[in-house]
């Protein structure tokens, strides 16, 4: 697998006359086709080419996809050779580089998350490859000289129904180049898809299992140094004094020097540069908030709650319905700051020159790093060449750019390569924390149990008025309210209100983002009006979602799938909930035991059920549910950041733990489709496990915890008699 073609190399090889070249260039009007000849002079549109294939019967896809472990090095080629009748066989995968050419048509930039891959690419791939097909049928059909109806695609291959002859693609490839592009071409009937719906090994696995693949940890290049940064401790604290000669002291030590984030020190190995680094001996002054700690936090979040906020979504009148209900449910919740806790912590090789840059980078948004590498070197883009290497887990973390800046400014100081490395104290002491929160929801039910007004409050941090303020509108920022705006639950009366809470802790885009703590808040809620009602848990919802099929069929699966209604196989109880995100249905039960004596949950089991529409590669499917569901379990039941001393007190596993094999419960996932609408699958099994496992918890035992993690101290403390 190439993982550096640029684009000059692109054009090179097309203009060479080489095969059959599909380009894709973006408009206001969504995706317009291109064929490539080596005749033509130049591209118009500066398109992106998504699709080659070669004499040589090479089907080669152009990813603009970074590979975190999620699977569309396979999935989006999938896609392509589906449609375009390839040989699977003879599918290669090529890694776009930087560059406008190759951003997202949605998001109109280059980058990976919000479960969209497969979402923004599923169309414009599939119109790429039905025009290649069609050039080589017609070209196949020219050759020899019947009608293009008489010709059908299979494997790789063009064939003559009459004659039974056959061409390959790469025979053809050069022929199929010179013919117009069709300008409509006809997509395959999904009832004929041979690739799309079954389970595709992916072919990244095995250079990974071998040690063969390259992450960024890997990266080696000619001359290059080793650069650590030393940060502050606390957020607003600037350096007062370091003993720079000290550091440069140190045998292998090659450069120390101040930067935008803090002082960097550039040696032979990574050890000697941690060595110089402690050698400087930095003394830190100042602090945004030298107090800052969890419970002022706290403390901040909750006293929010009773301030005005912006009124994101109103139907009815809530205020007035809660006044008239029958029986009143309130509750407020209280949700910790989680760090990433990337397999692969933070890491970039960049290689600055005059004339030049390179950058090497394990990236979700290459778009990101261009742009700062045209902010630190003064260059321009097409001096600027991006390197993006297998990212060792992203989860939203690798969306920012920040340890991007700190090697290009360590190159640029130093004169040489430079590689800059964090560990794994560093990746958790200066993340970009999934936001804490305090939410404070409110309902109201007539004699029957049924909801004629709920009311929700959300305290929590911007993560867009940072990382993306032209997505705020209205002053609302769209990841504080993540699924609850769209929630398929159907209520007469309802209220959405947001506060923003501005805190020196920097926050990020977190595996589901806002999902991750409303789907906690919503569903565990909703167990509370289940309770109040007097009303199954299942049955209850099912009363909620009569508008809404998918989420209804979900529910259904994952009820019949885990045996809802009778008593659990293997634990102590059964909780369920569901999750409407980024246009995925999710629903899951989990079965848990409890320990009264330590307060240590157990989870033994949890069944999963979900609708993303067309199910492209099922194997990824169930492997992002159960890596989703993993995660949304450590967070659950272990993480919170501590805070003390105006900055992050956490610093390794020892002291932010995360789930281990050992807690690992079976998981069982259950595919349900019908070719619905796409939705993505890479976050939505995140939020619906954690409030699973707390309705489990209350049923086996009356307690309701409504702050997270649900440790055994949490546990205890619940079950303690008030």
């Amino acid at each position: 697998m190439k993982a550096n073609m640029t684009r000059r190399e692109f054009l090179k090889g097309s203009l060479a006359g080489v095969g059959l070249t599909i380009a894709v260039s973006m408009t206001p009007f969504g995706p317009r086709l291109y064929a490539v000849t080596g005749k033509q002079k130049k591209l118009p549109f500066a398109p992106s080419a998504w699709l080659r294939i070669t004499p040589e019967n090479e089907v080669i896809v152009i990813v603009n996809k970074s590979e975190m472990g999620q699977g569309v090095y396979t999935s989006l080629p999938m896609i392509i050779a589906d449609e375009l009748d390839a040989d699977w066989k003879r599918v290669r995968t090529e890694v776009a580089p930087a560059g406008d050419p190759y951003r997202d048509p949605v998001w109109k930039m280059q980058a990976t998350g919000g479960s969209t891959s497969i979402r923004h690419m599923y169309g414009p791939l599939r119109e790429a490859a039905a025009a290649a097909r069609e050039m080589l049928v017609k070209a196949a059909a020219d050759r020899w000289k019947v009608d293009a109806r008489n010709c059908e695609t299979a494997k790789g291959l063009v064939k003559n129904r009459k004659t039974g002859g056959t061409f390959t693609y790469g025979e053809l490839a050069e022929r199929a180049a010179r013919l117009k592009l069709p300008p409509q071409p006809q997509l395959k009937n999904p009832e004929r898809f041979a690739l799309i719906g079954t389970p595709a090994a992916r072919p990244d696995i095995p250079p990974k299992v071998a040690g063969k693949a390259q992450f960024g940890y890997d990266v080696q290049v000619k001359g290059m140094l080793y650069g650590t940064v030393d940060r502050p401790p606390r957020y607003g604290a600037e350096a007062a004094s370091f003993a720079a000669e000290a550091a440069r002291s140190v045998p292998g030590v090659r450069s120390v020097a101040p930067t935008s984030r803090g002082i960097v020190v550039c040696a032979d190995s990574p050890w000697a540069a941690w060595e110089g680094k402690r050698s400087l001996a930095t003394k830190w002054a100042g602090g945004t908030d030298p107090d800052l700690n969890n419970e002022s936090l706290e403390k901040t979040l909750l006293s929010h709650l009773d301030k005005e906020g912006l009124v994101a979504k109103e139907q009815g009148n809530a205020a007035e319905a809660l006044r008239g209900s029958a029986k009143r449910v309130s509750a407020v919740y209280l949700l910790p700051y989680l760090a990433h806790m990337n397999m692969e912590p933070m890491n970039c090789t960049a290689s600055v020159r005059r004339d030049g840059c390179d950058v090497w980078v394990p990236t979700q948004n290459q778009t990101g790093v261009l742009e700062t590498a045209k902010k630190v070197t003064g260059l321009k883009a097409e001096q600027i060449r991006v390197h993006t290497t297998f990212l060792g887990t992203g989860f939203g973390r690798r969306f920012e750019t920040d340890f991007v800046q700190e090697a290009l400014e360590a190159s640029k100081a130093a004169g040489r390569p430079v590689k800059v490395l964090w560990r794994r104290e560093e990746d958790l002491g200066h993340d970009y924390y999934r936001p804490g929160n305090a939410t404070r929801i409110e309902a109201g039910l007539d004699e029957q149990g049924r909801v004629l007004a709920w009311s929700f409050k959300i305290a929590v941090p911007s993560i867009f008025s940072r990382a993306m303020p032209g997505r705020i509108e209205k002053g609302i920022d769209p990841a504080a309210v993540d699924g609850v705006m769209d929630t398929p639950y159907e209520y007469p009366n309802s209220r959405v209100e947001y506060v923003r809470v501005d805190t020196p802790v920097p926050v990020g885009f977190w595996r589901s983002v806002g999902n991750s703590h409303n789907g906690f808040t919503l569903e565990s809620f909703t167990d509370e009006m289940a309770e109040a009602a007097g009303k199954d848990p299942l049955e209850f919802r099912l009363g909620l979602l009569k508008g809404s099929p998918r989420a209804r069929r979900v529910l259904e699966t994952v009820a019949d799938k885990a045996g809802w209604g009778k008593p659990p196989r293997i634990g102590e109880a059964l909780g369920i909930a569901q999750h409407f995100s980024f246009d995925s249905y999710v629903a899951q039960v989990a079965e848990i035991s409890l320990d009264r004596q330590s307060g240590q949950i157990k989870v033994h089991r949890v069944v999963c059920a979900v609708d993303c529409g067309t199910a492209v590669n099922p194997d990824t499917i169930h492997a992002q549910m159960q890596g989703g569901i993993v995660m949304g379990l450590s967070a659950g039941l272990m993480e919170t950041v501590a805070f003390g001393q105006g900055g992050p007190r956490s610093s390794n596993f020892n002291n932010y733990p995360v789930l281990r094999m050992m807690d690992c419960p079976d998981i069982e996932v259950h595919i349900v489709t019908q070719n619905d609408a796409l939705g993505g699958i890479g976050e939505p099994g995140v939020p619906p496990v954690s409030p699973a496992v707390a309705n489990a918890l209350f049923r086996a035992a009356k307690i309701r915890l409504r702050s997270l993690p649900m440790s055994p101290a949490a546990v205890s403390a619940a079950l303690k008699p008030a």
